[in-house]
């Protein structure tokens, strides 16, 4: 069983959002309408390029990514941004199935959640996309995970919010259970995809994960 982590277990989207529109405005970058959604499900690679390339912050990728990673983990240590039934939602399918993670978040955010977090010890496996080549929608953090959980993707389910992560698990192989983010909604067409969908943490249960 693999979860993503940011607008899923997180209520995280804002606080990312939020640090790198700072951190453009204090660089003299420009923001756009699109960047938004447009970097949701990159990796830390990916949208620090982004940031550089296309909104004109005129800085080393590397440290716009452990810069902007920075400011998010100050946020998370004033306040964990956990969604509603998060941690008990990892504690019922934890109790069931062994766990892994598979975020576009930067290793050490991921690092930060599971040590700040009362779920964090259920995951046996976590996976930055930055330690693959390619981010969401890709496959690869999900085909990584299930490889280091040394299971086939076939034999995996996932759970995911946003197209970007609906996409990139079901490429991977995997049975997806989508849990609509209501502040940034996947699209339609990923939602077709997706093999159950429903409204909340609340839902996630052993029966409907194994159903």
């Amino acid at each position: 069983m693999i979860f993503d982590l940011d607008g899923l277990l997180l209520d995280s989207e804002s606080v990312w959002d939020e640090a790198r529109r700072d951190y453009v405005a204090e660089h003299g970058g420009r923001w756009r309408d699109e960047a938004t959604r447009a970097m949701m499900g990159m990796s830390s690679v990916e949208w620090s390029r982004y940031v550089r390339d296309e909104l004109e912050v005129d800085r080393d990728a590397s440290l716009i990514s452990a810069e902007v990673a920075a400011r998010v983990g100050r946020l998370y240590r004033e306040r964990l941004p956990l969604m509603p039934g998060a941690t008990e939602a990892v504690e019922r399918i934890g109790a069931r199935w062994p766990l892994g993670l598979a975020s576009s978040s930067n290793r050490e955010v991921i690092d930060l959640v599971l040590e700040l977090s009362e779920f964090g010890p259920r995951f046996e496996v976590t996976v930055s996309s930055e330690e693959v080549e390619h981010g969401k929608p890709a496959p690869d953090v999900y085909l990584e995970t299930a490889r280091r959980m040394s299971v086939e993707p076939s034999g995996c389910a996932a759970i995911e919010d946003y197209h970007n992560g609906i996409q990139s698990a079901k490429g991977a192989g995997m049975r997806v259970i989508a849990i609509p983010n209501p502040r940034f909604a996947p699209s339609p067409e990923a939602l077709e995809v997706a093999d159950r969908v429903i409204a909340s943490l609340d839902e996630l249960t052993p029966g409907l994960v194994g159903a």
